[in-house]
């Protein structure tokens, strides 16, 4: 899921903590969309993204 949705194996972070931190933040959007009924992460974050209120309020922040 990670690695087709946000081109894990990508990433070029590769210093000391940061890729598992960056792991944790994907998986917490990841979970906040699934927790929200959506299937589709892929266009569950192209709808976040669109608005920048949106992301905030999933998490309960707005």
């Amino acid at each position: 899921m990670r690695d087709r949705t946000f081109r894990e194996d990508d990433s070029k972070i590769r210093t000391v903590h940061l890729p598992r931190v960056m792991a944790s933040l994907r998986n917490l959007a990841i979970g906040v969309h699934r927790q929200d009924g959506r299937t589709n992460i892929a266009a569950a974050l192209r709808h976040a993204a669109r608005d920048y209120h949106r992301p905030p309020s999933a998490l309960g922040l707005i």
